[in-house]
């Protein structure tokens, strides 16, 4: 990430407010890199379990895209982010969605969301956060899992082009990490994406 992002985000980094960059970027009406059509395509290309009104949760969901993805394979979907101009974009992007979209923080989520949902999706979010920040943003999304629910993680494995970040890569042995307080890795793969700046991609699914 180069450019107005990048000092955006390094600015905030620096004054000891990681997350604080999201906002002004939003409102700031500049190109966000994430912001396309359509979901994500590791997410397109991930047999979902089946939704039936089961609910689901997606962490740092920006204008929507994933979460009306998820909505529409029948989960009952709450999407969160902590710009709130993201969320009002959410919400007159998809005016007649079922999705409930939410302003709330990764690093302080409601207490009522503890073990509530089916399925999960963290994507790229954790990328785009710095090292020391990283471990309690990893438990706060497992903490969001309930017991017998999926949850699926989409992140860089390995980027192009700048490498002072955002985003920053995931290692192993952070993705690893995504399963403690009882949830068990079932699948943790790499997968070459050429035609991104994410040039490798991870993808983990892990169950309470």
């Amino acid at each position: 990430m180069t450019g107005f992002l990048g000092r955006l985000a390094a600015d905030h980094v620096r004054a000891g407010d990681p997350t604080g960059w999201f906002e002004p970027l939003y409102a700031s009406g500049a190109t966000v890199p994430w912001d396309v059509p359509q979901a994500s395509a590791h997410l397109r290309a991930h047999p979902l379990p089946p939704g039936d009104g089961r609910r689901a949760l997606v962490v740092g969901c920006g204008p929507g895209r994933d979460a009306e993805h998820i909505a529409a394979a029948g989960y009952a979907t709450t999407a969160f982010d902590i710009s709130p101009t993201a969320i009002d974009l959410a919400r007159s992007r998809h005016p007649s969605t079922a999705v409930d979209y939410v302003v709330a923080d990764l690093l302080a989520p409601p207490p009522e969301w503890h073990q509530a949902f089916d399925l999960v999706l963290e994507s790229n979010n954790i990328q785009a956060l710095p090292r020391p920040i990283r471990a309690a943003a990893i438990a706060a999304v497992g903490s969001f899992v309930a017991p017998g629910g999926t949850l699926l993680v989409l992140a860089a494995a390995s980027v192009t082009g700048d490498p002072e970040g955002p985003p920053w890569p995931l290692t192993s042995a952070e993705m690893a990490s995504f399963a403690v307080d009882g949830l068990r890795l079932l699948s943790l793969t790499q997968t070459a994406a050429p035609d991104s700046r994410l040039n490798t991609r991870w993808k983990a699914t892990l169950t309470r």
